[in-house]
């Protein structure tokens, strides 16, 4: 297989190759293809990792040579891959850092993406491997961050904001923005410990504040639901110690003896057995924590394979289980407050969080057909797929490419922006002008700016690619200052 040649690019200057003979009247510099880079990518290991082989992070960041070798009892649950400087990926065959690559080197990632977020990859690309829960989280809008940044840069690395995506690669669960609030107030009526540590007070003027228009979308009913949420999300967060450990354990005992029938039988979207399962499970995993009375203001959401959900800045979350794709801003800032041995910090996730409320199915994205990638007949009559998962900003999107058939190949148009290319399943080639390289499970790839690619089944299963890309429309400079502050 071949393919056209692409424009090339001066390694030191940024400029296109005949930019820079035009300037310099020497062809002595040193000059290369828009560039396909074989990366090398770093796994995290924290406890609430998968272990050993099971961690999909793990086998992946095993797939490139390294000195990298997995321990069958260690937990591992991050691949990064961008230019972070927390962990950044790194060129396999020279071993420089992404991030020194594209600081030398504007044109990989295009003029128009280094001038809007500075000469780094705007988006951070992640495998998460999640074997327990992670902490009940949000992650700051941009203003915030600055200000997180400035008091705490120990706490909060980045000045960044940090909305993310997630696209499940296995059967996974986890929780995600508040529940509708007659669910919430489902709950108070039937755990009784859960209404005990707000107060009998605070239960009621919910119920009461809430009471016939908990569904309306008049603005100010919404603003007053809202801030009914908040004060009452805020007592159970700043309740004693002593009466969570009550609460707990009343609501662990009751799940055990009452099963399918516990909290009154559940509601449609989390039914009794399910609930008291998972009492038991997180418990388990983190006993008399915080987490598991804030578990039933939290929606319960599970996503098969290529299903995926969108959160924006201040949108408290928590992952359970599963292995996932998950593409955020470059930031690495977390604000924590349940479900961890890590820094938590109560009053700033109390203040921070939007407290919107919503049905889990309104959380979900639907991908659609990705318009600008091209299928060979062997894709088409393969019923391979190329679909497009597109959140509300500008840093990031996410192509996933299932060719399903040896042969079947996918022709993606050239973008102004960078890309990273990460193969999940399967084996098969990846291409970009001349240069064409083995793809298989775990390989990542890194895409320079203006670059055709074309990804190419070459195995006797199913071969499937992420690709997270920016390339920023026509009218991404004239999106207002508020609404890129409310991400």
């Amino acid at each position: 297989m071949t393919f056209p040649p692409l424009p090339a690019y001066n390694l030191s200057s940024g400029r296109s190759q005949a930019e820079h003979r035009n300037k310099t009247h020497s062809s002595s510099s040193a000059i290369m293809q828009v560039p396909l880079i074989r990366l090398q990518c770093g796994v995290n290991s924290y406890d609430w990792g998968k272990v050993g082989n099971d961690s999909a992070a793990a086998k992946f960041a095993a797939a490139t040579p390294s000195d990298f070798s997995i321990q069958e009892e260690k937990p591992y649950a991050e691949l990064w891959m961008g230019t972070h400087p927390s962990n950044p990926s790194k060129d396999l065959t020279t071993q420089r850092t992404l991030l020194d690559l594209v600081e030398d080197n504007q044109a990989l990632i295009s003029k128009d993406v280094a001038e809007r977020f500075g000469n780094k990859l705007p988006f951070l690309f992640k495998v998460l491997s999640v074997g327990k829960a992670l902490s009940i989280q949000a992650h700051p809008h941009k203003k915030l961050a600055e200000e997180l940044h400035k008091k705490d840069s120990k706490n909060y690395p980045d000045d960044n904001h940090k909305p993310e995506m997630t696209i499940a690669i296995t059967e996974f669960d986890g929780l995600c923005g508040f529940r509708p609030l007659a669910e919430i107030a489902h709950f108070l009526k039937t755990i009784p410990a859960l209404r005990e540590i707000v107060g009998e007070s605070e239960a009621s003027a919910f119920e009461s504040a809430i009471k016939g228009q908990d569904t309306s979308s008049e603005p100010a009913a919404e603003a007053q639901n809202k801030k009914a949420l908040q004060k009452l999300f805020g007592t159970l967060m700043n309740s004693t110690p002593e009466s969570v450990t009550k609460a707990c354990d009343a609501i662990v005992q009751s799940a055990a003896s009452e099963g399918s029938s516990f909290a009154d039988g559940g509601l449609p979207s989390t039914s009794g057995e399910t609930l008291a399962k998972l009492v038991a499970r997180l418990n388990s995993q983190f006993p008399q924590d915080i987490g598991l009375l804030v578990f039933f203001f939290l929606n319960y959401v599970q996503l098969s394979p290529g299903e995926a959900m969108f959160l924006k800045a201040d949108d408290i979350h928590a992952y359970l289980s599963g292995d996932i794709i998950e593409c955020m801003a470059a930031s690495d800032n977390v604000v924590r407050a349940g479900f961890t041995p890590k820094f938590k910090d109560v009053p700033t996730l109390v203040d921070m969080l939007t407290y919107s409320y919503a049905p889990i199915e309104e959380q979900k994205m639907e991908p659609q057909d990705y318009a600008y990638a091209t299928l060979n007949s062997t894709a088409y009559t393969s019923s391979s797929q190329a679909i497009l998962y597109n959140p509300p900003i500008d840093e990031f999107s996410v192509v996933k490419a299932d060719l399903r058939r040896k042969g079947a190949k996918a022709t993606f148009e050239a973008i102004a922006g960078p890309s990273i290319v990460l193969c999940t399943k399967g084996s098969g080639y990846i291409g970009v002008g001349p240069t064409i390289e083995e793809i298989k499970e775990g390989h990542v790839y890194f895409v320079g700016a203006t670059a055709e690619l074309v990804l190419e089944n070459n195995g006797e299963e199913e071969f499937t690619c992420f690709k997270a890309f920016c390339e920023l429309d026509g009218n991404a400079e004239e999106a207002s200052h508020s609404e890129r502050e409310k991400l």
